[in-house]
């Protein structure tokens, strides 16, 4: 086991039961199936992908919100997939995609934070508790008086912030964000990521960082992740992803990120991608990105692409990385 690696993923699945399907034969969705990855310590792993694609999931199965439907979840050597998880949630925390959806109406954002600081008894008593309480939200940006308001009086930054704080509470050493910044407005979208990457340098945390937005991941993240309906199909360093990526779902997405440059704007080729996303429940038979891509074969229908190195530390899915362009 490398000493370097916090969180490795092997051979994970997560399928869901649906209804419909006849008595012998359930229908299922195939929400993740068969992705591996690691994340060393320290580092910022990004998964990108459109909605849909099996991202968030495969975060919350890491933090076994869902149960694995099979492979295993390896946190600091050691195999988490089938134990208790309550001495790891102060060690792996996440950040909700909606801050609106993700905090209770009803309590105080003082309590919002200190509940997992009463859950794992990290107060000696109330002073201590409201110090800590204090501390947290002025490491997020917000004031002592905001632990008495309600999340209503927030505003969707504010509401993010408080969710990240809450995380903070354990002193957990990794964090799932999960969308963390695409329900807010982006002014405040910069100001956020900035957060993260300021947290992380204090604290030296390790984040998976699920987002749509390849440009965001590209800036945040030291190796990215692309997911297609549930398969990664790349898989390298940040820069090395940008600049040279070899599979042409890959290339679509980065096509499409917005330059600043008009000269470098104007010079982009943007890649179109033909059709929709299949449907998970009933995915293309061999590569599942078949339907859409320039470069499909009948092999691409029969035999699924395996997951392979195509140069140091940068992996990738597809039968005909010669022909991409």
């Amino acid at each position: 086991m490398d000493n370097n690696k916090l969180v490795e993923v092997q051979n994970l699945r997560q399928y869901f039961p649906v209804s419909g399907g006849t008595l012998f034969k359930k229908k299922i969705v195939k929400a993740v199936d068969d992705v591996s990855f690691y994340i060393n310590k320290g580092e910022t792993f990004g998964l990108v992908g459109e909605s849909g694609c099996g991202k968030t999931t495969t975060g919350r199965s890491i933090l076994r919100l869902h149960e694995p439907t099979s492979g295993k979840i390896i946190y600091d050597g050691v195999d988490i997939t089938r134990v208790n998880m309550l001495p790891y949630r102060r060690r792996m925390q996440i950040v909700f995609q909606d801050p609106y959806a993700s905090l209770d109406p009803r309590m105080t954002v003082g309590d919002i934070v200190g509940e997992a600081i009463d859950i794992h008894k990290l107060a000696a008593n109330k002073s201590e508790r409201r110090e800590r309480i204090v501390e947290l939200l002025s490491l997020v940006g917000l004031n002592t008086e905001h632990a008495n308001r309600y999340p209503h009086e927030f505003s969707g930054g504010q509401r993010q912030r408080v969710g990240i704080a809450r995380a903070l509470a354990v002193n957990p050493e990794f964090i799932v964000c999960d969308e963390p910044i695409s329900a807010l407005d982006v002014s405040i979208q910069a100001q956020v990521v900035n957060m993260f990457e300021e947290l992380q340098e204090k604290m030296g945390l390790t984040y998976l960082f699920i987002s749509h937005n390849l440009s965001v991941v590209k800036h945040i993240s030291n190796r990215i992740g692309v997911m297609y309906l549930g398969k990664l199909v790349e898989l390298a360093d940040s820069e090395e992803l940008t600049l040279r990526s070899v599979h042409p779902y890959t290339r679509s997405l980065i096509s499409a990120i917005l330059v600043a440059d008009p000269m470098a704007a104007r010079n982009t080729q943007r890649i179109f991608l033909e059709g929709d996303v299949p449907s998970p429940l009933n995915p293309p038979s061999g590569c599942r990105f078949r339907t859409r891509c320039p470069y499909a074969t009948e092999l691409c229908a029969v035999e699924e692409p395996e997951f392979k190195e195509v140069s140091p530390r940068h992996f990738a899915a597809c039968h005909h990385l010669d022909k991409v362009k």
